[in-house]
């Protein structure tokens, strides 16, 4: 596999070696000790699988009390993927990458606990798959708005459908008390 560092610190994209014939193709979507070996060393208790149609965005969502890492891919379908370090403290606070997974590149983006994630399907269906390295706790679920002017992601989407919650997160300040706090490696 080939692993990509991103402008976040602990964000990588993993581009699988993908083995191909006449009958198909082959590639390890998770090696537990190949992970490991950069960097990747949580153990995973959920697998969700999130399915789409065209102008959906989800997210951002974080948990505060049992923060999440997660190792996202498109299995269906093209996503544009954002991670974004809401960590206070950070020196990357406010920070974001996006990444197009999809089913033809095979990307997967892993997203260390203390960050944000979202994404949305601006063309077509789309089934995202991923891992969480802790469970999810709807009373510890917390987010920050898709279009915040502090963050100014650039989206695919101008008016995308939104869940009602999604639409209510409050705007990303470091003076928000429910933000995880950065430690220093």
């Amino acid at each position: 596999m080939n692993v990509l560092a991103t402008p976040l610190p602990g964000v990588l994209l993993i581009e699988p070696r993908v083995l191909e014939d006449q009958r198909g193709a082959l590639w390890e979507c998770y090696h537990e000790r190949r992970f490991a070996e950069i960097g990747i060393a949580h153990h995973f208790v959920q697998d969700n699988h999130s399915r789409s149609v065209p102008g959906t965005l989800r997210g951002l969502h974080y948990q505060l009390e049992n923060p999440q890492g997660k190792l996202v891919r498109c299995v269906r379908g093209s996503i544009v993927d954002v991670a974004v370090d809401i960590r206070r403290g950070s020196p990357s606070f406010g920070k974001w990458i996006a990444v197009e997974l999809s089913e033809n590149n095979k990307r997967e983006l892993y997203i260390p606990p203390g960050y944000a994630h979202g994404f949305c399907a601006p063309r077509y269906d789309s089934d995202v798959v991923y891992k969480c390295t802790q469970f999810y706790d709807a009373a510890d679920d917390h987010g920050v708005p898709w279009n915040d002017p502090l963050l100014n992601i650039a989206w695919p989407l101008q008016s995308p459908r939104l869940s009602e919650r999604d639409a209510r997160f409050a705007p990303l300040t470091e003076e928000r008390d429910d933000l995880p706090v950065y430690r220093s490696p």
